[in-house]
């Protein structure tokens, strides 16, 4: 789906009369989206969000935000701890 604009991809990807092209386009969606889920997850932890304010805003648990980002944010990024 290379030189689409993302808005294109997603009519493709809702476009069911060609699947082959329609599963493409779902999967570049796919890319972008944990692409981007990661940026904000790096953001919201620099700005002194917990993986639990992460986690809510993700609509998961602070286990499965944390499983699914922490080994791939910036190692730079100092992760904040509630304090109980």
């Amino acid at each position: 789906m290379t030189g689409m604009e993302s808005s294109e991809v997603a009519a493709v990807a809702a476009d069911t009369t060609d699947p082959r092209a329609g599963l493409r386009a779902v999967s570049s969606l796919r890319l972008l989206a944990d692409t981007l889920e990661l940026r904000q997850v790096e953001a919201a932890l620099r700005a002194g969000m917990t993986w639990q304010d992460v986690a809510d805003a993700l609509g998961v648990t602070r286990q499965a935000a944390h499983k699914k980002h922490s080994k791939r944010i910036d190692p730079r990024i100092t992760v904040p701890r509630r304090s109980t």
